[in-house]
């Protein structure tokens, strides 16, 4: 099975600008492509999870990948799918952004011996001389084809900035000068930047004329991973500080049925025939398996198989296999919070980190949505003996054990 056969057995690709030149490119490990990440966070999060995984899948074929950090696109903010317009960052927080960002891809890219390259635009964007963009690029575009595109009719009714209009120009012109001086001859991105990357392709042809040649595929889950790694608390993270690797794998073992083998085959490396084999028999217990061994996958691709080992272990303890309960979620609190060795049940559960206050601890309760050591908890007075392990659960998911100081 080559390459390009590979990432459409998985799912990976929708719309092609060139497939059969594509498909030869990837089989030979001549593709010189890249992805962009705006770096408006200090963490990735698992919505850029597919295109990580899929730049490391091209680079074992022999690919080369480019990272292409948003420093200078940052400043602008890319209308595409949003319905308002993006706050502002300053260059200092864009650039702690960018080197949090290098420090994670490490664990997915091998930058060793120019087999991958980072790059930031705002090394080029930041200093573009305004009358030479709009004589040299801007003549490369219709206004009236652009907001033809669903990503300006969307901003267009509730205002679309002058700024922000600027963006597929921006983008545009990342991909001329990627081409131009790394030999960038392919762009990957989701589907709702597909009038952004069609944008690069036709500047570069119609620019350079028609030896030069680059060609864009955009990426079937992207619209869904847009909703990927969005909780009530918020985003998953990559960033263990953010989101423990117990957390991203409970994340990932409770994914819904319907995208347990979708996710395998875009997200993991499990060989593709293997799942294929698995999506004919998943029913009942085999849901949970594969769940099991998809959360483990991923946590050990972002945090190491010993961090991986011990949220299995976690996990299997919680929900009633024979794991210990050693690398569970803890919470430590203070013996001088205790009253005779006991805590308020409300108190417990805010302490856990399970309620933001007393009276959502309340409702938790009233609700029967609180369980301590498997008893659920009826009653709101109840006190609780801290001695030994704690373990506070709300509803099947969310669990802490407490300890003492």
């Amino acid at each position: 099975m080559t390459t390009f056969e590979e990432l459409k057995r998985r799912g990976l690709l929708a719309q092609l600008t060139d497939e059969k030149e594509i498909e030869e490119l990837v089989n030979a490990g001549k593709a010189t492509f890249y992805i962009g990440f705006d770096p408006t966070a200090d963490s990735l999060h698992v919505g850029h999870f597919m295109a990580l995984c899929l730049m490391k899948r091209l680079q074992m074929a022999g690919n080369k990948p480019i990272v292409l950090i948003g420093g200078g696109t940052a400043m602008i903010g890319d209308p595409s799918g949003k319905t308002d317009m993006r706050k502002m960052m300053t260059p200092e927080t864009i650039q702690h952004n960018v080197d949090c960002f290098k420090k994670q891809m490490s664990r997915f890219i091998d930058f060793s011996d120019d087999k991958a390259i980072v790059v930031n635009n705002a090394d080029w964007l930041m200093n573009l001389n305004y009358i030479e963009l709009l004589r040299d690029v801007g003549a490369h575009f219709s206004v009236n084809r652009m907001l033809s595109h669903e990503c300006y009719k969307q901003r267009m009714e509730r205002g679309l900035t002058f700024l922000e209009f600027n963006y597929m120009i921006m983008q545009s012109y990342d991909f001329l000068e990627l081409f131009q001086k790394y030999g960038c001859n392919m762009q990957f991105g989701g589907d709702d930047q597909w009038a952004n990357m069609l944008g690069g392709t036709e500047l570069i042809r119609r620019k350079l004329g028609k030896d030069a040649y680059a060609m864009t595929i955009t990426l079937l889950l992207n619209s869904e991973g847009k909703k990927m790694g969005k909780t009530e608390k918020g985003a998953v993270w990559l960033d263990a500080e953010k989101t423990s690797p117990y957390d991203f794998f409970q994340y990932w073992r409770n994914v819904a049925d319907a995208d347990v083998i979708k996710c395998l085959k875009m997200l993991t490396f499990v060989p593709v025939e293997e799942i294929e084999e698995m999506e004919k028999n998943m029913e009942g217990a085999e849901f949970n398996k594969a769940k099991e061994l998809l959360a483990y996958e991923l946590t050990k691709l972002v945090h190491g198989t010993e961090e991986a080992d011990k949220a299995k272990e976690a996990s299997k303890s919680l929900f009633g296999g024979s794991g210990s309960n050693e690398n569970m979620p803890t919470v430590e609190i203070e013996s001088s919070e205790l009253n005779d060795g006991t805590i308020g049940l409300l108190n417990l559960v805010v302490k856990a980190g399970l309620a933001p206050s007393v009276s959502e601890a309340r409702r938790l309760v009233q609700q029967g949505g609180i369980t301590v050591n498997d008893e659920k908890m009826t009653d709101q007075r109840a006190q609780i003996k801290i001695d030994g392990d704690v373990i506070v659960r709300k509803g099947k998911k969310a669990f802490k054990k407490v300890i003492v100081k």
